[in-house]
């Protein structure tokens, strides 16, 4: 069981302790770069309030309570006491303000996502069951000019404006993925890593690619989707695990 609700004064409890443990399984898989990546989840009908990391605070000790509400409709946020990373205001703010199905969004630099990043041909062929999760279901942005801030959020929102497309590489960049929940998008970003991984090493031997048909690809994406609670069930066991190790996540 998670720790007891020792913050009375925190709304959105539930929340706060599934995201907080969605950040201490990245770092430990080593999907974050340093400080530099952030996580969102809206706690408002339409999106644009949501929950998000302290700037530049490390993956493995983020708290329930550590955790900030911003307000992607207040342009006075970065002048305000604790305000979150700009680069992080500027992704997720565009996002959330343009994209209300978006109810979570994770932004990392994970290695092998990366790596398809920084590939001419940045599109995951379907060369495997996991690699055919995304098919149809990605997006690529071409466009990476620096750390364009605002700009970049909204250029990101309206490449991830169908609801079907739940996973952005981010060119030159990482990967950007959006879902339902923490536990949808937490689950999504792994395999997403997964997929990558597969592709590229299979790159690596040199060989040629043995890629499903496209009817195949889209078949077992449909039937991962409608697998019953499998994102639900990996984000409990990695909270067990966590409470086993008495981690101060949910604190």
């Amino acid at each position: 069981m998670n720790a007891p609700h020792a913050h009375a004064n925190l709304d959105f409890w539930q929340e706060r302790v599934d995201l907080a443990a969605a950040f201490r399984w990245t770092e430990r898989l080593n999907l974050h770069e340093a400080v530099a990546n952030h996580f969102s989840l809206a706690i408002n009908d339409d999106g644009t309030k949501f929950l998000m990391n302290p700037n530049q605070m490390h993956f493995s000790r983020i708290k329930a309570s550590d955790l900030i509400v911003v307000d992607a409709n207040d342009p006075e946020t970065l002048n305000r006491p604790g305000a979150p990373d700009p680069t992080a205001w500027g992704l997720h703010g565009g996002l959330h303000r343009n994209c209300p199905h978006a109810r979570c969004a994770m932004h990392v630099h994970s290695p092998y996502a990366t790596v398809l990043a920084c590939l001419k041909d940045k599109r995951l062929p379907p060369i495997d069951q996991t690699c055919a999760t995304f098919f149809n279901r990605m997006a690529i942005d071409e466009a990476y000019g620096g750390l364009a801030f605002e700009e970049e959020g909204e250029r990101c929102a309206q490449l991830l404006a169908d609801p079907k497309v739940k996973t952005l590489v981010m060119g030159n960049h990482g990967v950007m993925v959006i879902g339902t929940s923490v536990a949808d998008t937490f689950n999504r970003l792994y395999y997403f890593e997964r997929a990558a991984r597969t592709y590229i090493i299979a790159l690596q031997t040199g060989r040629p690619l043995d890629v499903l048909s496209d009817e195949v690809a889209e078949k077992t994406a449909q039937e991962i989707e409608a697998y019953p609670e499998q994102d639900l069930r990996h984000l409990a066991e990695l909270k067990a695990i966590l409470d086993e190790e008495n981690s101060t996540y949910a604190s």
